[in-house]
């Protein structure tokens, strides 16, 4: 696991932006954090990364959003209304496994759905309300290589 601290909302999305420049059609990152912890200001970046120019906002209420007009589709999913199950009615795989990048937050609501290799990104909370640590888990060789690239 690599871990980095993030000391502004900025730096995360440059973070993001660089991590999102690496990844490629069927790669699946699962970001998990306290409301509040970074994962959407992440996934601004992410899309930044993937040349997408639309506004990136949290699923929360649609579950999916869907992005496609840059490099890759993004697909940005809030599992934390699956709660209660429901995530293999949605077709999750058929996402994972499409042309685009997948980014689920609240991925603990639908874990049995994801596949063998993903990034798992934790987002932590500090005392200093501008501060965040990021830490990179990595699933799989292909995930072991892009942290060591990005994050290193």
């Amino acid at each position: 696991m690599q871990t980095v601290e993030m000391d502004s909302r900025e730096a995360t999305i440059a973070l993001g932006k660089a991590v999102g420049t690496q990844l490629a059609a069927g790669d699946v990152l699962v970001l998990d954090g306290d409301l509040g912890a970074g994962k959407t200001t992440f996934t601004k970046g992410l899309a930044r990364g993937l040349a997408i120019p639309d506004i990136i906002k949290s699923p929360t209420f649609t579950i999916i959003h869907e992005y496609h007009d840059g490099r890759l589709p993004l697909y940005h999913m809030d599992a934390y209304r699956l709660e209660n199950g429901g995530g293999e009615d949605l077709g999750l795989e058929e996402y994972f496994d499409s042309d685009g990048v997948s980014v689920v937050e609240w991925a603990e609501f639908v874990e049995d759905e994801l596949p063998a290799d993903f990034l798992a990104i934790h987002f932590k909370r500090t005392s200093d309300e501008n501060k965040r640590v990021l830490e990179f888990e990595p699933h799989g060789a292909h995930f072991q290589q892009l942290v060591a690239t990005v994050v290193a």
